[in-house]
């Protein structure tokens, strides 16, 4: 008996070191990808953070040589255009991920999933590009129109991949319950399917949006930029991003240090904004 509780004390030993080891390496491989985060916002954060006051929300750019200034139409320009592109985006592409996730048979089918994941590996240049030679060209100018397109078109395969992906999680036995007690096929959709769904449908959004937000090259070829507030839906706009561009590679290191504050501004937003909506949809219930 003796020998029995020395061999089961042992084996638990054992078992409860392998338990330690284990989490402490998963602890510190958690650690490991988290650091490179850390790392961006601390970086970013600190060079940020000195050039940023009331006049860089409120005011717009000062003239070249001239310090001060901000970055106040670009703030505006960037929300508008994101905006714009996700009221359209994000009900076409919810809409094509639950004909994907609950239709999804057949060669139309076959051909929108492909048409999804093809657009989503499509560098987002060339996005730019097409959309300048189908708006920005007819138009004989730039504007917030085309640069809206532009990101619709990036947004929305995304919000349809994530979408279906996130429907296909829900147990088929849930639809099969609703069908059998006959709710028609659109209301088990909506009350069971979509309902059940919600967290991942909007962590999908938020990751296409914050995708969007921060998109440069297709606005450099269809919103251009704008030094001063735009005058029309049809004229070309500012945005954060092609503003960061252009202040980083400018020569003056005013411009410099509000390109930092710029950046600081865009990747807060976002990580505030993935923050907000996880606390908002964990308090909320999803059934």
């Amino acid at each position: 008996m003796k020998q029995v509780r020395r061999y089961l004390a042992l084996r638990d030993f054992r078992r409860k070191n392998k338990n330690y080891f284990m989490l402490t390496v998963l602890t510190l491989l958690a650690a490991v990808a988290v650091l490179p985060l850390l790392s961006i916002l601390w970086y970013v954060a600190e060079q940020g953070w000195p050039a940023l006051n009331w006049d860089f929300f409120t005011k717009l750019p000062k003239p070249v040589g001239e310090s001060g200034g901000g970055v106040a139409n670009a703030l505006v320009g960037s929300l508008m255009m994101v905006a714009m592109a996700s009221l359209v985006g994000v009900p076409l592409g919810t809409l094509a991920g639950v004909y994907l996730s609950e239709f999804g048979v057949g060669k139309v089918a076959t051909i929108l999933r492909f048409s999804c994941d093809l657009l989503i590996s499509v560098p987002s240049i060339i996005v730019g590009l097409f959309a300048y030679t189908l708006i920005v060209i007819p138009m004989k100018g730039f504007s917030a129109h085309a640069g809206a397109f532009s990101l619709l078109m990036i947004q929305v395969p995304m919000i349809a991949r994530t979408t279906e992906e996130m429907l296909k999680l829900v147990p088929q036995h849930l639809r099969e319950a609703g069908l059998a007690l006959g709710i028609p096929r659109w209301k088990v959709i909506l009350a069971i399917v979509l309902r059940g769904s919600v967290a991942g449908l909007f962590t999908g959004v938020i990751l296409a949006t914050a995708r969007i937000l921060g998109e440069t090259a297709p606005l450099l070829f269809t919103a251009l930029n704008n030094r001063f507030w735009s005058q029309g839906l049809d004229q070309p706009t500012a945005s954060l991003p092609v503003l960061i561009y252009t202040y980083a590679i400018s020569p003056y290191d005013d411009w410099h240090a509000q390109a930092w504050a710029a950046a600081m501004v865009l990747v807060f937003f976002v990580l505030i904004l993935n923050v907000v909506t996880r606390f908002v949809l964990r308090r909320r219930p999803t059934v």
